[in-house]
C-alpha cells in the first residue's frame, strides 16, 4: 500500500476545486453581461491592479481576481502534490493543474488584447472546464474513498467504464457547441423552444441558425447518453453507492440544464439562467467524468481480484 498524505491535501483539493466552480460562473457572469471588454488593456486595469469596481468593470475585474485566486490556489496545490504524493500519476496531475492555470490565464489575456477573438474565447471557456475537470480530478484521487481497492470483484460489465467514457465526451463536445452558440451571439438566433421557428428543423438562413440548431441537437443526444449512463449503474446491484450518487445526479444535473435551456429563451438570455447554464454544464460534465474514474478502477479492481489466486487481497 502507497502511504498517502493524509486528509489536509484533500480538502486543499475540494477547496479549489469548489473555486473553480465558482470561477466558471464569475467567467459566465462576463459574457451574460456583455462585459468581456470593460477592462481594455491586460494584465493592469486601465493601467491599475484595484480600478473602480463599477459597471462592467466589477464583473471583468472581478473575474480577473477570482482567476487570480484560483491561481494562488493551484499553484499550493501542484507544490504540495509534488513534495507530499508518492505516486507518480497524482504528481503528475498536479503539475498539469497548474501548467493549464497558466495557460488559461494566457488566453484570458489574449481574449481581451485581440477583442474578443471567437476561436480564442470558445478555447478560453474549453479550457477553463477542462481545469475543472482536473480538480474535480484532483479532488477525488487524494480522498480516503480513493484508497486501496476492495478485494471482492465489482461486477459491474465490461462496457460501463467505457460507456462513461463517451458520454463525458458527448458533454464536452456539447459545450463547445454551447461555447460556439454564446461567443458567436447565436443564443437568441432561434428566439422559440421547444420548436425551432414553429417547426421541428428551422430555414438554415444564417450560420448563426445551424449554430445554435445543432447545440439544440447536442442536448438530445447529451440526454440519450447520459439517461443510459445513469440506467446502466443504477441496474447493477454491485454498482457502488459513491457511483450510484453520481449516476442520480447527473439526471438531476441533466434535468436542470435543459430547463434552464428552455429559460434562456424565454426569458430572452436573461443573465441569470445564461450563466447557471454554463455553471451547471460544468457540473454534468464533471459528474460523467467523476463516473468514468470511479467505473474504470472498480473495472481494473474487479480484473485484478479474479486474476489474483483466491484468499489474497487486491
Amino acid at each position: 500500500m502507497n502511504e498517502r498524505p493524509g486528509l489536509g491535501l484533500h480538502r486543499f483539493a475540494v477547496l479549489t476545486a469548489g473555486a473553480t466552480f465558482v470561477l466558471l460562473f464569475a467567467g459566465g457572469l462576463v459574457t451574460s453581461t456583455g462585459s468581456g471588454l470593460a477592462v481594455p488593456d491586460w494584465p493592469l486595469a486601465f493601467g491599475q491592479f484595484f480600478p473602480e469596481m463599477v459597471g462592467g468593470v466589477l464583473f471583468e475585474h472581478g473575474h480577473r481576481l477570482a482567476a487570480s485566486l484560483v491561481g494562488f490556489l493551484t499553484l499550493i496545490l501542484s507544490i504540495w502534490t509534488v513534495v507530499s504524493e508518492t505516486r507518480p500519476g497524482v504528481r503528475a496531475l498536479g503539475i498539469a493543474m497548474i501548467l493549464a492555470v497558466v495557460l488559461q490565464g494566457v488566453l484570458g489575456g489574449v481574449t481581451v488584447l485581440y477583442k474578443l477573438p471567437i476561436a480564442v474565447s470558445v478555447t478560453h471557456a474549453c479550457l477553463a472546464q477542462t481545469f475543472f475537470c482536473l480538480a474535480v480530478t484532483m479532488a477525488i484521487v487524494t480522498g480516503p474513498s480513493w484508497g486501496p481497492p476492495r478485494a471482492r470483484p465489482l461486477e459491474l460489465g465490461a462496457p460501463l467504464p467505457a460507456l462513461a467514457l463517451a458520454t463525458t465526451a458527448t458533454v464536452f463536445v456539447q459545450l463547445i457547441l454551447g461555447a460556439l452558440t454564446r461567443h458567436s451571439g447565436a443564443g437568441l438566433a432561434i428566439p422559440d423552444f421547444p420548436l425551432a421557428f414553429g417547426r421541428l428543423v428551422p430555414p438554415f438562413e444564417t450560420s448563426l441558425i445551424a449554430i445554435h440548431y445543432a447545440h439544440r441537437v447536442g442536448a438530445l443526444l447529451v440526454s440519450v447518453m447520459v439517461l443510459t449512463l445513469a440506467t446502466t449503474v443504477l441496474r447493477h446491484d454491485d454498482a457502488t453507492a459513491a457511483t450510484r450518487r453520481l449516476a442520480f445526479l447527473a439526471v438531476a444535473l441533466l434535468v436542470a440544464q435543459i430547463s434552464l435551456g428552455a429559460s434562456i429563451i424565454w426569458t430572452h438570455r436573461s443573465v441569470v439562467p445564461t450563466t447557471t447554464h454554463l455553471v451547471i454544464g460544468a457540473a454534468l460534465l464533471a459528474t460523467c467524468w467523476a463516473t468514468t474514474l470511479r467505473a474504470g478502477r472498480s473495472a481494473v479492481v474487479a480484473h485484478v481480484s479474479h486474476e489474483l489466486p483466491h484468499g489474497v487481497p487486491a
